[in-house]
């Protein structure tokens, strides 16, 4: 595009010819729209990644002169790990995740998040609180 097209387009025009190029080069990038108020964009869409949607909205700047960008594009969540139980002799060993608590962690083994204290108890060699757990704790499970 030379310097005197883009004086001849609309500045939405200048977006959506943005957003299309942006779209079929950026990897990890789909479905890219754009809302336009004045000249401020505020770009929609999917990104498999926070560095994908960081550098469409990147390419998106360089190529339209606007007074302010908006990234408004939906990262996909990544699926949560399994989490990992081993069998060591007999005991049952939970790793934690983020997000987990011990009520959680006492649904999953043994129907009931009320019996979380059974988990506390096994594991005060570790653990003080039992609202205080860690990723990556490996909690005993008793049976």
């Amino acid at each position: 595009m030379g310097l005197f097209d883009m004086f001849g387009k609309s500045f939405d025009d200048q977006v959506n010819e943005a957003i299309k190029n942006v779209g079929a080069t950026v990897p990890g990038v789909s479905d890219l729209h754009a809302e336009v108020r004045g000249k401020v964009i505020t770009l929609k869409g999917k990104a498999e990644s926070r560095d994908a949607a960081n550098l469409a909205m990147q390419k998106i700047d360089q190529a339209v002169k606007a007074d302010n960008i908006v990234n408004a594009i939906e990262v996909e969540k990544a699926p949560e790990p399994e989490p990992v139980v081993e069998q060591v002799s007999g005991e049952r060993f939970y790793e934690v995740v983020s997000g987990d608590t011990l009520g959680a962690i006492s649904q999953k083994f043994y129907g009931k998040a009320g019996d979380y204290m059974k988990i506390f108890e096994a594991n005060r060699d570790i653990l003080d609180n039992p609202d205080l757990i860690k990723p990556g704790q490996n909690l005993k499970i008793p049976e």
